[in-house]
């Protein structure tokens, strides 16, 4: 997508919540979500995201739902950054299926770089990735993101993060520095 001065970033409110919800499910599950690559459709059914959940998200210290408007306030894209542990992390991104593949899932993850980076002094970011999702680790890992190795197990059992289509399902934690230590000039 070419830079456009009509495009801004700005912090979700509650009243975002539905909007947020249609946008994140049509980037990962159900038929609308084969239109762009970013779909979960063949390993996972049901929502992608609680409305509760987002609510806390939005409303809880330390964390920012990011969002991509175009000028006529409609959202394109969406993120979750946070600070956890002592680093920032990236969750909850989704581009209208439509817009992907077009640099816009570039530039949201650029500003949600940018915002934990220079705003909140924090020095790496991270996020978790399911293990399946070869193509998604491929892509962050083209923007510096590394494997760490480390792994969190799918919250089977929790319909508010779907319903797994597969029982082998399990998260990769990526992560990416974003302060670069000083080199030594000794």
């Amino acid at each position: 997508m070419p830079f456009s001065p009509a495009l801004t970033f700005r912090s979700a409110t509650e009243a975002d919540i539905p909007a947020l919800v249609a946008l994140v499910t049509s980037a990962y599950r159900g038929d609308a979500s084969r239109v762009g690559w970013t779909t979960e459709a063949d390993i996972l059914d049901g929502e992608r995201i609680d409305p509760e959940v987002l609510r806390e998200d939005i409303q809880r210290p330390h964390s920012r739902v990011l969002l991509l408007e175009d000028g006529d306030g409609g959202i394109l894209a969406c993120a979750h950054i946070a600070e956890e542990d002592g680093a920032g992390y990236f969750g909850m991104f989704a581009v209208r299926p439509g817009l992907q593949n077009a640099g816009t899932g570039r530039r949201v993850l650029a500003e949600a770089e940018r915002v934990v980076r220079d705003d909140w002094q924090l020095p790496v970011m991270r996020m978790t990735v399911i293990v399946q999702r070869e193509e998604l680790i491929a892509w962050y890992e083209r923007r510096g993101y590394v494997r760490t190795g480390r792994f969190k197990p799918f919250p089977y059992g929790d319909e508010r993060f779907g319903l797994p289509r597969r029982d082998d399902l399990r998260f990769e934690v990526l992560e990416k520095p974003l302060i670069q230590p000083e080199a030594n000039n000794s």
